[in-house]
């Protein structure tokens, strides 16, 4: 494929950032240990809580999060010799748009339901490789909250999980030897979706360097109600205009755009307070009803 052979640098890799055909992901799993996702049935055996338990739970919790740095090191170390032996060859956005319009290559969008529904690149084939976890079982509410305590609210983003049929379905559609664009928001899903793509015998790889992010408006053939660049913002942050991309576009619109975003900060101090006054006014009416 020679409008994709091209000789590029090796990115520096950085992480930023129940339904059968999902895997939940827990504090000990990551994009770097997909091999190792499974799921594992819960014991019926209650054990008594003492403080012992605590700390061995503790001790877990470390070992998890121990176990989850060396993964990715270790996953590191693998895309960055994927990608130096030109396993998986590197694309810009800009570049992946010329493929995709001129030559009419295929682009794989491995991202999940809630990215991709705001916006994407016209042609392209969804398959994520993870996805939002939309079950209400015992397992999964606790990762649930979990998730919203830990930036969630914040970010947008919800709890995800590993699309075990994310394989089949790439096998399903495109042979072995199609010269496959794969691309995703930021570039680690992606990354981690072509080391899964090439494991299984896919040697036509093209990796979306930086993701839908770092791409310009005029890189892409975009649909949808956003433009790429926000579809990955969510939550408190994008209401609130508080989002690199939101600052990104505030720079070039102007005062105009500041402003919508400053009047809701407005609107939810306002919010905020009138609700404060109004549980002082509803603790001082129970009280006299106490009284009386």
């Amino acid at each position: 494929m020679e409008a994709l052979s091209l000789s590029l640098p090796l990115p520096l890799i950085t992480v930023t950032n129940s339904n059968a055909n999902y895997t939940p992901l827990t504090a000990a799993t990551s994009y770097s240990s997909l091999s190792s996702l499974q799921h594992r049935p819960s014991s019926s055996t209650t054990k008594p809580f003492t403080f012992k338990s605590v700390v061995r739970v503790r001790a877990e919790g470390e070992d998890n999060e121990l176990k989850q740095m060396r993964d990715m090191a270790a996953a590191r170390k693998r895309w960055e010799s994927l990608i130096r032996d030109e396993k998986i060859k590197v694309l810009t956005p800009r570049e992946a748009g010329y493929a995709v319009q001129l030559s009419n290559k295929p682009l794989i969008d491995v991202r999940p339901s809630n990215e991709h529904s705001k916006a994407w690149v016209r042609g392209s084939t969804w398959i994520p490789i993870f996805d939002v976890d939309n079950g209400l079982d015992v397992g999964t509410i606790p990762r649930k909250i979990t998730n919203f305590a830990m930036g969630g609210w914040w970010s947008g983003m919800p709890t995800l999980s590993f699309d075990n049929s994310f394989l089949p379905k790439v096998e399903e559609k495109f042979p072995k030897d199609t010269e496959l664009i794969v691309a995703c928001q930021k570039g680690l899903r992606s990354l981690a979706a072509c080391e899964l793509l090439y494991n299984a015998g896919y040697r036509n790889l093209f990796w979306v360097q930086g993701g839908f992010e770092a791409a310009e408006e005029e890189d892409l053939v975009v649909e949808g109600q956003v433009p790429l660049k926000f579809a990955g913002i969510g939550g408190v942050s994008e209401f609130l205009g508080w989002t690199d991309q939101q600052r990104a576009a505030a720079a070039k619109e102007g005062w105009g755009y500041r402003l919508v975003f400053s009047a809701r900060l407005i609107g939810l101090f306002l919010v905020t307070d009138a609700l404060f006054i109004g549980a002082q006014q509803l603790g001082h009416y129970l009280q006299e009803i106490r009284t009386h």
